[in-house]
Parts: C-alpha cells; structure tokens; sequence
C-alpha cells in the first residue's frame, strides 16, 4: 500500500473571485473543471507555446492550489503575476502551509477536501494537499484541508519510490524531464495525459500546441527507456547505429525518460548514451503520429 511524502513539491495559492477566470486565460487545460475530489494538470506556456512550468489545480472553496515543483513555485508565482492587471487575484507560494503526498496500487485515496485522483492516468493513483502535521502527530482523523495527513504517516514510503512508480508509467516530473522555453505539450504527452484542453479558448501558448497537432509536425517524444550500465545525467547525448538520436532526461535504478526522434525509436536498433545502453519503448497510452504510406 505505497503512500509517499512528496517533499519536492510546492504549493502556490491563487485566491481572489477572479481566479478561475484568471488562471483559465494562462494555462493549458481548463481550470473550470477543477473541484473537490477532482484535480486539473495544466501547464503555463511561453508566447510561443513552450512549456514553463506545470502543476495539478486543486479547488479550495476560496481558493486555487497549485500543487508544483516546490523550487518552482516562487517563478510560478512571479509568472502570474505579470498578468493580473486589474484581475482580483492575490497570488503567494504557499509550500510552507502543505505538504503533498501521494498513493497509488491499493493504497486507498484519503477522504480530505483537497485529495483527488491524479488526473493523468488511472494508474498513477491519487494526490493530496494537506497541512502539516504538528509535532508530534495525535493519530486523529479530522477533516478539511489538513485532516488526511496524520492517518497516513505511518505508511509513508521514501518519495524515491513514488519516482520509480512515475518513470515505470513513463510520467513527465517538471524538469529536467522538460526544458524551460524548449519543449511542447505534445512532445511530454499533455495531449494523452489529460494536460490539455481543445475546447476551453484561447490560453497563451495556444496556437503553435494546436498547429503541431492538426498539421501532424511532432519529430521527438519523450519515450520511457530502460537504462543498461551506468545512469547517464540529464542533458547526456544519445546515438542510435552512430547517429544523433536525442537526450536523456531524469532516471533512477535501470528506469529512465528520454527525448527521442520519433523515426529513430520506430526504426530500432542500439541506442547508447555515454556508457550506457538504453532501450526505448512506447508506452502503453502513447499515441504516435500516423505516418504516411507511399
């Protein structure tokens, strides 16, 4: 029953009644949908339809959370607020006030106001925002925002197996998974993984996410690899039969990601990167671009 204290993520607040109106107007997916028991992914783009920065959207009945990399969230926080102009929205970094935790196999979802489960895929399991406990915990079970955590201390796992659940599932985490002002949505799998809206209007970054997808111009994929020899650091070149073929992105105990041309995963063979062998694989939910026949 895996439950782990996720001590790299933050939380950023946005409160104030235009929140949601606010929020919808900036990122990927439509925040609208956001509500108790239920989370939102979405991401803040670049103008240019790069990715920034990505977080889950919790409903508060006064409020928004992000729940995001927790060295992010000051940048985040920033990045908002450039926008609000006469918007009545406040917006802070709230990673002191919660701790995230999550759960996935049989590990049974908490009944707290800001737990949902995690909108990507079924499998993941289930996210919570909570308050932390003081010391020591009293084992009670109350309710809100902060009354799951104390039921589950005792099960917690390290959060080194939460990112072995996450790259067995050949799930993005922020970076270096992602480059800042360099990868699209489609390329991190936002379209499958439920971190895009196609009906919700426009957001900043819309049109080059909509382009790449109806004129079919996707070339790379983040792909799940299995690590032979020793991890190769993010950022390290990857070759397949000599040629150029992509980069590794994060890893850890033989599990990996890594940014690859579509054409050389379909075509096969050795791929190496540093003193490492890697072997690509296609994800259960990943949906490739259709390729055209002669």
């Amino acid at each position: 029953m895996p439950i782990a204290n996720l001590p790299d993520r933050g939380v950023v607040e946005v409160a104030g009644d235009d929140r949601i109106s606010f929020l919808q107007g900036l990122v990927s997916n439509d925040v609208a949908l956001a509500a108790p028991g239920r989370a939102v992914w979405a991401a803040l783009l670049t103008p240019q339809g790069k990715w920034q920065a990505d977080f889950f959207i919790f409903a508060a009945p006064d409020r928004l959370l992000l729940d995001c990399a927790r060295d992010a969230a000051p940048t985040i926080a920033a990045a908002l607020s450039r926008f609000r102009l006469r918007a009545k929205v406040t917006l802070r970094d709230a990673s002191p006030d919660f701790t995230v935790t999550a759960g996935w196999a049989a590990a049974p979802m908490p009944e707290a106001a800001l737990a949902a489960p995690d909108p990507r895929l079924s499998e993941a399991g289930w996210r919570t925002l909570s308050v932390p406990s003081p010391s020591p915990p009293d084992g009670g079970r109350g309710r809100g925002e902060g009354g799951a955590r104390s039921a589950m201390e005792r099960s917690l796992t390290p959060d080194t197996t939460y990112d072995l659940h996450r790259l067995a599932l050949a799930l993005p985490d922020g970076a270096p998974d992602l480059e800042p002002g360099k990868t699209t949505l489609l390329e991190a799998g936002f379209d499958e993984l439920n971190g895009i809206s196609w009906t919700k209007g426009c957001y900043m970054g819309q049109e080059l996410t909509a382009r790449t997808k109806y004129r079919g111009l996707l070339k790379k994929r983040l792909f799940p690899v299995a690590v032979e020899g020793p991890l190769p650091p993010p950022g390290t070149p990857i070759t397949r039969e000599g040629a150029e073929a992509g980069e590794m992105r994060s890893g850890r105990d033989g599990f990996g990601l890594a940014s690859l041309r579509i054409e050389s995963v379909e075509a096969g063979g050795t791929f190496r990167c540093a003193d490492a062998v890697l072997t690509p694989r296609i994800a259960p939910w990943m949906r490739l671009p259709a390729r055209e026949t002669a």
